[in-house]
């Protein structure tokens, strides 16, 4: 049996070297974060935190949702709104959208009275 890179070489062979490489270390720099952030979710019961933790992870589905469609395992173009994928519209906002919600969160602790 082929080592993983000889299996994933046809795959990745329609991307050329700079997007493999960027995709490539955006992946492993966000597995790490994830990794942090369910670490963290583990010892947190604090909203703010619990917000942010979830951003991360869902950055990283972001990331292995558009490794996915690259490699043409997901057919992005199923699901449109306005002509646009709705999967890559949702993914790609919703960990800033978890971002802003920890940070209301925060700001509304913080507001004097």
């Amino acid at each position: 049996m082929p080592s993983t890179p000889e299996r994933l070489s046809p795959i990745l062979e329609g991307m050329d070297t700079g997007a493999t490489i960027l995709l490539v270390s955006r992946l492993t720099t966000v597995a790490v974060a994830a990794f942090l952030a369910i670490l963290l979710w583990s010892r947190t019961r604090d909203l703010a935190w619990m917000l942010i933790v979830i951003g991360t992870i869902a950055s990283y589905a972001d990331i292995v949702f558009d490794l996915l469609s690259r490699i043409g395992l997901v057919d992005e173009s199923r699901y449109a709104l306005f002509s646009l994928p709705l999967g890559r519209i949702v993914l790609s906002n919703l960990p800033y959208l978890f971002l802003c919600a920890a940070l209301l969160v925060m700001i509304k602790r913080k507001r004097i009275h």
